[in-house]
């Protein structure tokens, strides 16, 4: 420890000394003046039982510093003694009058505190993959409205009308050139609806048999396509479906923002040991996928 380090101790011991002193010669002095004991009397006795304050009493800095070592450990004791007989000792008493005025603060103004009782976080949505599933089977599209994406719903009634539109095209024609068909087929010259798919005026006198498979084959070009429109209505509606529940599902799937590519020189195979030839290795380019 260095002179200087040693005479601030002594300075500071003294000082609370000189303080400490001086506290206790006041409050003495209040208990005496209420006692009818003069003031003087009281500090010259208080001047006495101090060991600081006694004039025939001389120590040197390293006494005064082992002193005050011995009274600060002595007080340490004494405090863990008291905590370890009354661990209640140390516990700040409760204000019961200030945690009832901040209780009756928040019930007059529960408009401050946030809605979701977790300050300024905003509360993320987390969809049922379950609920969107049910919802697109009973409504095409309510599953992506349920999921809060609104930006498929063109592309889902979109395939709707034009499925729609394809099975209604294609039926009505399918109808028109089964019934010329049907109409050709027979002998009765009443039955001239076939007349109606060809331009006005034209003649097929001779030429019924070629017009007999024309039909036949536009009666089955038009159902085929059909059947195949009606097909493409039920995949769009399974397409929504599916849609909504993986959606759901991958709403709170962890994607790692290490999406990386790496691409460098690599060994192929097994590289040859020291004064070995029986090693073959081939040296080329490597890729690696992070995600």
């Amino acid at each position: 420890m260095s002179s200087h380090t040693l005479r601030s101790v002594v300075l500071m011991v003294m000082l609370a000394c000189s303080q400490a002193l001086a506290l206790y010669a006041k409050n003495t002095a209040k208990v005496g003046a209420s006692n009818g004991v003069p003031a003087l009397a009281v500090f010259a006795a208080a001047r006495t039982s101090c060991p600081a304050m006694r004039p025939d009493t001389v120590k040197t800095p390293d006494e005064l510093a082992r002193e005050h070592s011995t009274d600060a450990d002595a007080d340490f004791d004494r405090m863990a003694a008291e905590l370890a007989s009354d661990p209640d000792s140390m516990v700040m008493p409760v204000d019961t009058a200030r945690l009832q005025h901040t209780a009756d603060s928040l019930k007059a103004h529960p408009a401050t505190l946030p809605a979701n009782g977790k300050g300024a976080t905003p509360k993320v949505f987390v969809p049922n993959p379950t609920k969107a599933l049910w919802l697109s089977l009973v409504c095409p599209g309510a599953g992506q409205i349920y999921n809060r994406k609104y930006w498929k719903l063109p592309f889902i009634y979109g395939g709707f009308l034009g499925c729609a539109y394809a099975l209604m095209w294609n039926q009505m024609m399918y109808r028109d050139y089964s019934q010329a068909y049907l109409d050709i087929m027979d002998d009765n010259p009443n039955t001239n609806s076939y007349l109606d798919m060809l331009p006005p005026r034209y003649d097929i006198t001779g030429r019924e048999d070629q017009f007999k498979n024309i039909f036949k084959r536009k009666k089955n070009f038009y159902r085929r396509y059909r059947d195949l429109s009606a097909f493409c209505f039920v995949g769009v509606y399974l397409l929504s479906v599916v849609d909504a529940y993986v959606d759901a599902q991958l709403s709170v799937f962890d994607i790692s923002p290490d999406l990386s590519m790496r691409v460098e020189p690599a060994v192929i195979g097994q590289p040859a040991l020291l004064g070995s030839s029986s090693g073959r290795s081939a040296y080329g380019v490597g890729c690696s996928l992070t995600f």
